[in-house]
């Protein structure tokens, strides 16, 4: 719990009742001289740094030392049954597992994941196209789907190689595209780089780290 004695918004005896009902580990940390929504960034610099330094003890092992090279990706554990941290060049985030099969829902599941890079790679490649072609593009939704659950991927996977059936992909075109436009468009979402990847059964290589 971080609070300021400067705080105009937000008295301390909210932070302290706050603090109070919040279950161990836990600590109270007085800022000086900070506003309620940390405007000052010298402040808010500070601020996250005291998070950060608060939290690692608690997220288990110490991440891998090193950059993410750019092409790669790093996927890290955490003390939390299902979450990672998934790392690329210059980015980070959490993957999650939803409530419902015993995550936290603290970030997107491996299949959320599998989809936004089909969705993305589709968007991407069908903006680029339309501007090289001169086509009325201007803008895109792609909005996807599978068909299977991954508790029953993971079980498979135990005795042999998971199948997902079908991955659904329903592209929105905004503007006004011909019907020939339209259907150009059709074509080249299936010509995207990732789609590519994914329909020509790619081989994966693992290998455990020294």
């Amino acid at each position: 719990m971080l609070h300021s004695a400067t705080d105009a918004t937000v008295g301390v005896e909210n932070a302290r009742a706050i603090f109070e009902a919040a279950k161990h580990p836990k600590s109270f940390v007085a800022l000086d001289g900070a506003d309620h929504l940390l405007t000052d960034p010298a402040q808010a610099s500070y601020a996250a740094q005291l998070i950060a330094a608060w939290v690692q003890p608690f997220l288990g092992a110490a991440m891998p030392v090193g950059e993410v090279p750019e092409g790669h990706v790093r996927v890290t554990s955490t003390e939390a049954k299902f979450v990672q941290i998934v790392e690329s060049a210059g980015h980070s985030f959490l993957a999650d597992e939803p409530l419902r099969m015993g995550g936290s829902d603290l970030g997107p599941t491996p299949y959320d994941l599998l989809l936004a890079a089909l969705g993305t790679c589709t968007a991407m490649t069908l903006r680029l196209v339309a501007a090289n072609e001169g086509i009325p593009l201007d803008g895109v939704a792609v909005t996807l789907h599978h068909r299977r659950h991954h508790a029953d991927d993971c079980a498979a996977a135990a005795g042999g190689r998971p199948q997902i059936e079908v991955l659904e992909r329903v592209v929105t075109l905004q503007g006004a595209l011909t019907d020939a436009q339209r259907a150009r468009m059709l074509a080249i979402a299936d010509k995207c780089p990732v789609h590519r990847t994914l329909a020509g059964d790619p081989r994966i290589e693992t290998r455990l780290a020294e």
